[in-house]
C-alpha cells in the first residue's frame, strides 16, 4: 500500500523536498518542475523513489502492522474506554498514541534509506546534468567515506520527535473519524479508510511541516555542494529562522505537500484495507 502511494505522488515529493532544501534555488512549483526535467530529464521527478520503496515496504509494513497491535495492547489496557455498546473503535486519543508509536518504531527500523533518499531528492544535479548522489549504495558509502558512519544518521532526532505526531494525528484523525461516523452494514470499508485517511494525511502534513523541514537540512548538511552548517536541532532551528526569512522558512513546500498528502495517504489507507480484506478471505 504504501509503495503504491509513494510512487504514485513522488514528482510532488521531489518538488517538495527542493523546496525545503533550498537547493532549486526557487519555490516556484513550475520553475522547479522546469529545472529537474531539464537537468535531469523525465525520470529525475523520480529520482529517491528506488530508496523511498526500500524504505518504505518494511517501513509502512511497520506502521500499519504493529499500529494494529498497539491498537490492540491499548484496547485490553485500556478496557474501560469502551463504551456500554461496544464500539469497535478505539478512542481517538488512544489511536493517537498507537500510530505514535508504530511511527517511530518503523522510523527507527528504516532510518538510513530515509537518509539517502533525503540527500538524493533534496539536492539538484549540477547544470552539465552531473549528480552528486546517485542511488542508495553510492549515496550511503560516499556519505560514509566522507563523513563517517554516523552520517547516515543525520537528522534522526527530528525523525522520530516527528513520527509520533505525524503518524498519532494521521491515525488519530482516522480513529476519531471512525468514531463519529461509525460503518453501516454494507459500507465499503476501503472507502471509507480512503477518505479518512486523506484527512488525517493533510492534518499530520499541515500540523508537522515545520518539523521535516529541519530534518531535511539536518540532512543534506555537509553533503557535496552543501555548505551550511549546524551544531544540532535547536541550532538549525535558530539559523533557518534569523538568516532565512522567519517562521515562513519552515513552510517552504507546504502548499505542494498538502496536495500530496491527501492523494498519498488515502491511497495507503484504500490499499491496505483491500488488501487486507483480500488477504483474509484467502486464508
Amino acid at each position: 500500500a504504501g509503495m503504491i502511494a509513494k510512487t504514485a505522488t513522488n514528482p510532488l515529493e521531489r518538488i517538495k523536498m527542493l523546496s525545503q532544501t533550498g537547493d532549486g534555488k526557487t519555490t516556484n512549483v513550475l520553475l522547479l518542475y522546469r529545472n529537474i526535467l531539464q537537468k535531469e530529464g523525465i525520470m529525475g521527478l523520480w529520482a529517491g523513489n528506488g530508496a523511498n520503496l526500500l524504505r518504505v515496504f518494511p517501513a509502512k509494513a511497520v506502521v500499519f502492522s504493529s499500529n494494529d497491535v498497539y491498537k490492540q495492547v491499548l484496547k485490553r489496557t485500556f478496557s474501560s474506554c469502551a463504551s456500554p455498546q461496544h464500539e469497535p473503535a478505539l478512542p481517538g486519543y488512544l489511536a493517537f498514541c498507537a500510530g505514535g508509536m508504530s511511527g517511530m518504531s518503523a522510523s527507527l527500523l528504516t532510518y538510513p534509506l530515509d537518509f539517502a533518499r533525503g540527500r538524493i531528492s533534496g539536492k539538484l544535479a549540477k547544470s552539465c546534468g552531473t549528480k552528486q548522489y546517485r542511488g542508495i549504495v553510492h549515496t550511503l558509502s560516499l556519505t560514509i567515506k566522507d563523513e563517517g558512519l554516523l552520517a547516515v544518521y543525520k537528522g534522526i532526532t527530528p525523525t522520530l520527535l516527528g513520527a509520533m505526531p505525524y503518524e498519532g494525528i494521521k491515525f488519530g484523525t482516522v480513529g476519531v473519524l471512525e468514531v463519529l461516523y461509525p460503518a453501516s452494514p454494507g459500507d465499503d470499508l476501503p472507502l471509507r479508510k480512503m477518505w479518512f485517511g486523506g484527512m488525517g494525511g493533510v492534518m499530520a502534513g499541515l500540523l508537522t511541516y515545520p518539523n521535516d523541514t529541519v530534518r531535511r537540512m539536518l540532512q543534506i548538511q555537509g553533503s557535496r555542494g552543501t555548505h551550511t552548517q549546524f551544531t544540532g536541532y535547536w541550532d538549525c532551528v535558530k539559523q533557518l529562522y534569523q538568516q532565512e526569512g522567519g517562521i515562513p522558512r519552515f513552510y517552504r513546500g507546504i502548499t505542494i505537500n498538502l496536495i500530496r498528502m491527501a492523494p498519498n495517504t488515502a491511497i495507503q489507507f484504500y490499499s491496505y484495507e483491500l488488501l487486507k480484506q483480500l488477504s483474509s478471505d484467502l486464508l
